[in-house]
């Protein structure tokens, strides 16, 4: 069976194989970055208990903190739609970026500029080491989605890992009614 490519901008999605794996069970993580020595990426689909301003008191935030991912978990990211104004921003994919200027941000934030549609933060990142990425989806850790990324802001994050393996279609079907804890089915 051939893989797509983990290239910059696509959804990594986590096969019902890793259900026991804390970190990326069931997790969609966007990859930001994916260079021959390195990948990186942010989960999209598991929010904290965290709000910006939680994190950040002289941002007026209510925006929700997702976790990126286990590395460097005390570090805040951000991918958005809005890089007209958020100078700096990096291009990733089909109108998403990455990062930018920070204190124009802030002002954006506290002056209600933005919506929970056009943004996303992040504590950590998920990251991986050279080759480190492509031997998992070879052991069928992940798979990738070329599916069009520009709604992922606006995507359920309790059913959108389901939503992706119901794409996927075939045995991922019966995966994608499974509980979170499959020992209690």
């Amino acid at each position: 069976m051939s893989h797509l490519e983990p290239l910059k901008g696509r959804l990594l999605i986590a096969e019902p194989s890793i259900l026991n794996d804390s970190s990326f069970n069931r997790a969609i993580i966007l990859i930001t970055e994916y260079t021959e020595s390195n990948s990186v990426g942010f989960i999209l689909n598991r929010p904290l208990d965290y709000v910006l301003k939680d994190l950040i008191p002289d941002i007026e935030s209510d925006f929700t903190v997702y976790q990126g991912g286990p590395v460097e978990q005390d570090n805040l990211y951000f991918v958005h739609k809005v890089p007209d104004l958020i100078p700096d921003s990096i291009a990733i994919s089909d109108g998403i970026f990455w990062g930018g200027n920070f204190d124009s941000l802030k002002q954006l934030l506290n002056s209600g500029e933005l919506s929970a549609t056009d943004i996303r933060f992040f504590l950590g990142y998920s990251g991986w080491g050279k080759n480190q990425l492509k031997d998992e989806i070879n052991i069928n850790s992940w798979f990738i989605s070329e599916n069009n990324i520009k709604n992922i802001f606006s995507e359920n994050e309790d059913t959108f890992w389901r939503k992706k393996l119901l794409e996927k279609g075939g045995d991922y079907k019966l995966w994608a009614n499974a509980p979170n804890d499959v020992s209690l089915n």
